[in-house]
Parts: structure tokens; sequence; C-alpha cells
């Protein structure tokens, strides 16, 4: 399986690692039409993981996101 480079020089890598440094909150429009709001805790080349409010966490394919932004 060929590595998948995670280029940190992307302004929207690099937007993530702010938003989970600084642990906003987000919230992340589905290309299934569902929004799910909560904390970025991690981000590969290929997924994120979002904490939402009760704990859940979930993985999110990156393909799978229409759009995420900052809340607050």
């Amino acid at each position: 399986m060929p590595t998948i480079e995670f280029d940190t020089t992307l302004p929207s890598i690099r937007q993530v690692q702010t938003l989970i440094k600084d642990k906003n909150a987000v919230e992340m429009k589905l290309l299934t039409g569902d929004t799910l709001t909560g904390t970025l805790v991690w981000q590969d080349p290929q997924c994120v993981s979002l904490v939402q409010e009760n704990g859940q966490k979930t993985t999110i394919w990156r393909q799978a996101i229409a759009f995420m932004k900052p809340l607050g």
C-alpha cells in the first residue's frame, strides 16, 4: 500500500492543527447531510477524530466532509 504524504505546509492541514491545539469546538457538515459538533482531537492524511459533547468519539473520513467551521 502506498504511503500518503501528510503535508503540514498546506493551509487546510495547518488550520485543522490549530483547531486541535486550541481545542476549539467545530461544526462539521458531512456529504450525507449530517451535521456533527464537537472538538477535534487528531488528524491524519485520511481521517479526523471528533469528540462530541456527550463524549462520543467519531472518526470521519476526510472525503466525507462537505465543510468544517469553528464555533463561537
